[in-house]
């Protein structure tokens, strides 16, 4: 009876263990994924304001830094200090997580990024995914390992995303990996063809959709 309740133990172990195994390699990706947005620009086009709320690729990079030390280190009682402010807990002025200011360099924020990422990965590594954290700030929230990872590997998707159309924009680069790994082949002009092929179709559509309540109207 003791050894059937051991092995079982043990096979839960390693469900575990596959399972937290599963989520960091996510994590780790989406992390190097967003840096590489970075790779060849200057400190000018990794500041650029490329939307009308001023989204910009240093600025998502020192948001996910401060967005990780919150929920992977001071969560779980292991806060990691200088780490970026965010301005949705109270702490900082409204946006001041979302860019980077002059004094603040590429070098300095990658880098910043990348030791908050590693301690991180040491409250990972030492917890198991039902251990329970309490998020600093606000009305008491206990959350386990398990749920903080699933946010913050979501969270820095995302961010990973809003990377993937500021780069584009800066200069056309794209795809999940510089090689631009993930995007239909083509070159310049087969995607200029391929947009204005949409262009059309979204006035197609467009014009469809105005006819046909035209017609109801009438």
């Amino acid at each position: 009876m003791t050894g059937s309740s051991d092995s079982e133990a043990d096979v839960e172990n390693d469900i575990h263990a596959d399972l937290k195994n599963d989520l960091t390699v996510y994590l780790q990706d989406a992390r190097d994924v967003l840096l590489w947005k970075l790779e060849g620009l200057s400190e000018y086009d990794i500041r650029r304001p490329l939307t009308p709320t001023g989204t910009n690729l240093l600025g998502l990079v020192k948001h996910v830094t401060g967005a990780e030390a919150l929920y992977l280190g001071a969560t779980f009682g292991r806060s990691f200090a200088g780490a970026p402010r965010l301005w949705c807990t109270g702490e900082a002025e409204p946006d001041a997580d979302m860019w980077a200011t002059p004094k603040e360099s590429r070098e300095r924020l990658v880098g910043l990024y990348r030791r908050v990422w590693a301690h991180s990965d040491e409250t990972i590594a030492s917890r198991p995914l039902d251990a329970l954290g309490r998020v600093p700030g606000g009305p008491p929230k206990e959350l386990t390992l398990h749920r903080v990872l699933v946010h913050v590997i979501a969270e820095t998707q995302r961010h990973a995303g809003h990377a993937d159309i500021v780069r584009e924009l800066v200069d056309g680069a794209v795809g999940l990996r510089e090689a631009g790994h993930n995007m239909a082949p083509g070159d310049r002009a087969r995607w200029a063809d391929h947009r204005g092929r949409l262009q059309r179709v979204a006035e197609e559509a467009g014009r469809s959709a105005r006819d046909a309540t035209s017609g109801r109207r009438g």
